[in-house]
């Protein structure tokens, strides 16, 4: 991605089109830019095989015919299917220009490439019963399905599967991305999501967006290792997690890193320092630029006591895994909570709101009433990553590699997040890098990593996003 690019609800997205529209951009206009656009992802994916265009009645079918005469006109077989008929303008005008013939049911159809256009954003119910046949139907009897925008069935906006949704090979986001694009469930049936541009449009509706590849870079002339960054992590009961978030951070930018622990964990990395004693006297040390929380930590009063010394601290501090679960108001109470980034995957996620008192029902509603109701950045972790803060747009991020669904992967990304914060960078940029560089490493570590392969794929990983 060339940029941060907004990410639009349903209504944004009509709301922009409205203003191109006010500009002098004709519905018809619209519609050519999106079908045309669209048709030269399908053109690939057919490979000269026949194509079928199922098309809906609003103007998500007008951009199917136009796909349809677009691919016809460059010597394609193409099919088109419309169980409806068009309701409005510009599908009615799309259609009248399509040469072919149109069908009403599946009699038939097959081929290379399903092209669904029957229902795409904005799409608040399920599909009829015989709507959803036609489409299971079809997807059967085509090697590849490609969705226009959205798969029908799937909400806009907070990515909801309304039925069942034909997993799709590839998924064309006409004119911006929608949340859907990003969040579960939605993220397991779009496939390849890739976006179809439609002109510019007007910056007031980006409220969100999806977070493109960040620059790093290297320690500037006369760097040392304090100015580089001072980074604590605060161990605890379980010595394995705490050495993978170790072994990350210092891996991630960091210049120093100190764990803070009775006994080192096995096979800790050389440069990585040891301290034990007396907590607050040692994350008193005023050169300490982040602290890390919570892998390896324990449940505990003793753990409880750390994590309240650690917020004492006054501290850029990452809170994840064992330390999410003890969070609340009293530990929180007359800490600036601005300072703090925790990391919570799902689960994590839905224990902290129902600790402070939040009934949001989608994980980007969980995420952004916890930061708002705190002050807290949430890093919402998952095949759908998100980062919320009170008073910034949330980001969306492209999704990694499956494969990082492994134990011990989160303890590696609460250790580069923090090495990440304790280099100067805010919470936005610490973490949506840090989210960048995970991704990468595992694409370095490949499909059968363990999270001890993922801390050690970081360098390479570092080195490809310089």
């Amino acid at each position: 991605m060339p940029g941060n690019e907004p990410v639009l609800t349903a209504a944004q997205m009509r709301a922009v089109e409205q203003v191109l529209i006010a500009q002098g951009v004709s519905v018809d206009e619209l519609m050519r830019r999106a079908g045309e656009g669209a048709a030269e992802w399908v053109w690939r994916m057919a490979a000269g095989g026949p194509v079928t265009v199922l098309c809906g009645p609003g103007n998500n079918g007008g951009d199917g015919y136009v796909i349809a005469q677009t691919l016809c006109a460059r010597g394609l077989s193409v099919r088109v299917i419309a169980p409806m008929e068009p309701t409005t303008d510009a599908a009615r005008n799309a259609r009248a220009r399509w040469t072919g013939d149109v069908m009403t049911d599946a009699d038939g159809a097959g081929g290379r490439v399903l092209v669904d256009c029957l229902f795409g954003s904005g799409l608040s119910r399920p599909l009829l019963p015989e709507h959803a046949s036609l489409v299971a139907e079809l997807a059967a009897r085509h090697q590849r399905i490609v969705a226009v925008d959205l798969p029908s069935g799937v909400a806009t906006d907070d990515g909801a599967l309304l039925g069942d949704v034909a997993r799709c090979d590839l998924t064309l986001a006409l004119g911006a991305w929608k949340p859907a694009h990003f969040l579960m469930p939605a993220l397991s049936v779009v496939g390849t999501a890739k976006l179809v541009t439609i002109g510019a449009l007007p910056d007031e509706f980006g409220a969100l967006f999806v977070k493109s590849a960040p620059r790093l870079s290297v320690p500037e002339r006369g760097a040392h290792k304090y100015s580089r960054g001072f980074m604590g992590i605060v161990g605890g009961e379980m010595a394995g997690a705490a050495q993978l978030a170790s072994k990350a951070a210092v891996y991630s930018g960091a210049g120093y890193v100190k764990l803070f622990a009775d006994e080192a964990p096995p096979n800790a990395p050389s440069a990585l320092v040891i301290e034990s004693g007396d907590l607050a006297q040692a994350l008193g040390d005023k050169r300490l630029s982040a602290l890390l929380i919570g892998p390896g930590l324990g449940r505990s009063d003793a753990a409880r006591d750390k994590l309240a010394i650690t917020l004492e601290a006054n501290v850029a501090t990452v809170i994840d895994a064992d330390a999410l679960h003890l969070l609340d108001d009293d530990l929180l109470e007359g800490i600036d909570a601005t300072r703090l980034l925790i990391t919570p995957h799902e689960g994590e996620l839905n224990s902290l709101c129902e600790t402070f008192g939040i009934a949001e029902e989608t994980k980007r509603g969980k995420a952004e009433y916890l930061a708002a109701r705190t002050g807290m950045t949430v890093l919402a972790k998952g095949p759908d990553t998100l980062l919320a803060t009170p008073d910034a747009p949330t980001m969306f991020f492209p999704p990694a590699a499956t494969w990082l669904a492994s134990a011990g992967t989160g303890d590696v990304l609460s250790g580069i997040v923090a090495s990440r914060l304790s280099t100067g960078k805010n919470s936005l940029d610490a973490a949506s890098e840090a989210i960048w560089l995970h991704a990468e490493a595992a694409r370095v570590a490949g499909p059968a990593l363990i999270a001890d392969d993922l801390a050690a794929a970081v360098p390479k990983a570092y080195a490809r996003l310089l």
